[in-house]
Order: C-alpha cells, then sequence, then structure tokens
C-alpha cells in the first residue's frame, strides 16, 4: 500500500469514525412508543383531513384548487 492510499483509508476511516459518533448520539424512542404517538397524531387530526371528512376545512374552499385561471384556453 502506497502512502497516498494509506492516508485515503486513514481519511476514510476517520470520516466514519465521526459519523458513527454521531449516530450514537441521536437519541431514539421505542417503536411501539412512535407508533402510539403517531396513531394519536392522526387521530387529532381526522377532523381537518378533507380526504377523510369529504370537506374542506376552511370555509368549504379547497386548498389544492389553482388560483390562477388557465391561460392555454
Amino acid at each position: 500500500m502506497d502512502s497516498r492510499s494509506r492516508a485515503a483509508n486513514i481519511s476514510n476511516l476517520k470520516r466514519a469514525l465521526e459519523q458513527l459518533r454521531r449516530e450514537a448520539g441521536v437519541n431514539r424512542i421505542r417503536v411501539s412508543q412512535a407508533c402510539t404517538s403517531l396513531v394519536e397524531y392522526c387521530d387529532k387530526q381526522r377532523q381537518y383531513d378533507m380526504l377523510l371528512t369529504g370537506e374542506p376545512p376552511n370555509n368549504g374552499e379547497n386548498p389544492f384548487k389553482d388560483r390562477r385561471p388557465c391561460r392555454l384556453l
């Protein structure tokens, strides 16, 4: 192994080690806890979901409607 490839290998290993240290510092929660939290959030937001209720939440306006007229015609 020449000195250039050895230096590149050491540099790659240092980057990998730094990434592993960052990942080790991340706070994690259990999957069951995350799922419970997600279900609670979805239940709370259900009344505002246009796909579930069938009607727009804001004064009957469709939030996905394009506000600009079509310029092709």
